[in-house]
């Protein structure tokens, strides 16, 4: 299995925080946030290498900070050449980049590069492997207004995926779908059928709803928190946690 992380994009609501550092690398509790995750890839077996995508911008802040972190997995720092947000390629076309310029043949961990969490991912790569299909994560969200602002999913009794709608005006469950993904190996070339049938190629779980026309999917429930560093008060909000001894 290879890892995907997606560390491309600008974050231009963490201005001025971000305008010359990518999220990524920015600190909570001591460490990078790109730290954090890695501490978690490293802990599932059957990856091999971990693919981080960055833009042109930050690309050489990603290749030092890697040559300087001591890992235990091939890591690799990928540059899809964009330079800023207004040419950015989006999500999906850069899973799709990944997968091409590495020729990828395998079955792949995509996640975001900037989200912290606390369930541990080789527990998901585990449930992966039960259900043998590709798979999501979801989580319970009690808050319309905070499942307003991701991807809301609805299952059978099963976990299989029925429906999947990007920040939905009026969600159809509780069920939020953070940025955890694990695709089989035959499903890497739906990736370019949907970006050339014009579909949008920015956040990740848009492809969800397209391939579960084609293939099943199904929901992997984590217990924990997710955190969605995407402003300054989430970031500061974060640290704070982090930083309490409790």
């Amino acid at each position: 299995m290879k890892c995907i992380l997606l560390a491309a994009g600008y974050a231009t609501r963490l201005y001025p925080l971000t305008k010359n550092k990518p999220k990524s690398l920015l600190k909570v509790g001591g460490i990078t946030i790109l730290e954090h995750i890695l501490k978690k890839v490293e802990k599932v077996d059957s990856i091999d290498c971990i693919y981080i995508v960055s833009n042109d911008r930050f690309y050489n802040q990603f290749a030092r900070w890697v040559e300087g972190y001591t890992r235990f997995k091939e890591i690799k720092v990928l540059n899809d050449l964009t330079t800023s947000n207004d040419n950015r390629l989006g999500a999906i076309a850069d899973i799709k980049f990944a997968i091409d310029s590495e020729n990828i043949e395998d079955d792949i961990l995509v996640m975001a590069g900037d989200n912290l969490f606390d369930f541990e991912l080789k527990d998901f790569e585990t449930y992966y492997r039960k259900v043998g299909h590709d798979c999501i994560t979801v989580h319970e969200l009690n808050s319309t207004e905070d499942l307003r602002r991701t991807g809301v999913v609805e299952i059978d009794q099963n976990y299989k995926v029925i429906s999947f709608e990007e920040k939905p005006k009026e969600p159809k469950s509780n069920l939020a779908v953070p940025p955890f993904y694990i695709y089989q190996k035959n499903t890497l070339n739906l990736f370019g059928k949907y970006i050339s049938e014009g579909n949008n190629p920015d956040a990740p779980g848009n492809f969800i709803p397209w391939l579960i026309k084609y293939k099943d999917v199904y929901a992997f429930k984590f217990k924990g928190t997710r955190y969605d560093i995407g402003t300054i008060e989430s970031y500061e909000a974060v640290q704070k946690l982090f930083e309490s001894p409790n």
